[in-house]
């Protein structure tokens, strides 16, 4: 499984002290080449768009009520390329529509949160609706948000949980000073077999400012019910999953991420783990301090279907046009050796070439 991460980071607007709304709208061109050509595969180029928007109501500081909607045109190059994992991880058209196979569209989440603060920093929250697991676990600085820093999915989100998105949940955050810990629970539509599972994680994390800088250092550990098909496709398995996302600044320019995770291969996989990192330089290095540049590399070996591993690194560089407003060049090279596939060759390996528009509001 894949997973997607954070909400997309909007600057939401506020109508009064209680009402905010906000969004993100990204379009973007990804031209691919290839050089170890699978059959029937071209090297072209696709665009897509997203837009999602959010409302929050908060009658005080104790409750709170959240909607997104999401909408998308087009997929760029995720339905026609040969690589396993998708080159742009937005919700694009696809991903709005039928919803974890319920038939709900453009409704992405909507939940109530309550609460409950007490002495010496410490909060309780507890939320109930449809929630995003990718907003309680596996969050990183660097490497978490597909609209404005890198696209492939890899960085995004650790694809070894194999984290749901936009069905019905309930999770709990408690906060106490530079400790937090998140759990949660989704039951969800259908898997890559169609069959309904259910879903828990957890993670536990700690922050600490030193002199070197912020950093956040996270343990995950999610599991599934029993029902996700074994590697012959005749016994239903529960798939289990674990690992950690660190984050650290070095600075005011230079940052670095680091993701690694494991699973378990009673299930059919396609990958045994993950391994990822990479590196972020804040544009205060050459005078523009609202730019940035990424560079990230993942390695991901197989699991037991056909995939012998996974390479992917990705470079990008987003510039600030306006307040809120940037474009990102983006450059991946990604690269998936086969087994024993009928249809792909046993490396195949090639170049995405992205140019990214982002608004914020």
């Amino acid at each position: 499984m894949v997973l997607a991460t954070v909400a997309p980071a909007t600057m939401a607007y506020g109508i009064n002290d209680n009402f905010s709304i906000g969004g993100v709208l990204a379009a973007a061109e990804q031209c691919q080449n290839l050089n170890s050509a699978s059959e029937g595969v071209d090297n072209e180029c696709k665009g897509g768009m997203s837009l999602q928007l959010e409302m929050s109501l908060r009658p005080d500081d104790r409750n709170e009520l959240y909607l997104k909607l999401g909408f998308g045109i087009d997929h760029t190059l995720n339905e026609i390329s040969p690589w396993n994992l998708a080159p742009w991880a937005a919700d694009l058209e696809s991903d709005v529509l039928n919803i974890n196979g319920l038939s709900r569209n453009y409704l992405m989440a909507a939940w109530y949160k309550h609460t409950v603060t007490f002495e010496n920093e410490n909060a309780l929250s507890a939320s109930i609706g449809i929630l995003d697991s990718t907003d309680y676990l596996d969050s990183n600085v660097y490497s978490n948000d597909e609209y404005t820093q890198f696209m492939n999915q890899i960085f995004v989100n650790n694809g070894s949980y194999g984290l749901p998105s936009y069905d019905a949940g309930a999770a709990l955050e408690w906060k106490s000073g530079s400790w937090s810990v998140n759990a949660l629970g989704i039951n969800v539509g259908e898997n890559d077999d169609g069959n309904n599972y259910n879903f828990w994680g957890a993670q536990a994390a700690y922050q600490a400012d030193s002199s070197l800088g912020v950093g956040n250092y996270r343990v995950i550990l999610v599991g599934t019910s029993s029902n996700f098909l074994d590697p012959s496709g005749t016994n239903e398995e529960d798939r289990l999953a674990w690992g950690f996302s660190l984050d650290q600044a070095f600075g005011d320019v230079v940052g670095a991420f680091l993701r690694v995770a494991w699973q378990s291969d009673d299930a059919a996989i396609d990958y045994k783990a993950l391994y990822s990192g990479g590196l972020d330089f804040n544009g205060n290095g050459w005078g523009r301090e609202t730019d940035n540049i990424g560079v990230g590399y993942a390695y991901l070996p197989g699991g037991n279907i056909d995939l012998n591993s996974s390479q992917i690194f990705e470079i990008y560089y987003r510039y600030s046009l306006i307040k809120n407003v940037g474009i990102t060049a983006d450059v991946q090279y990604m690269k998936d050796n086969y087994s024993n596939s009928e249809i792909f060759n046993d490396d195949t390996a090639g170049w995405v070439f992205g140019l990214r528009l982002t608004a914020e509001f």
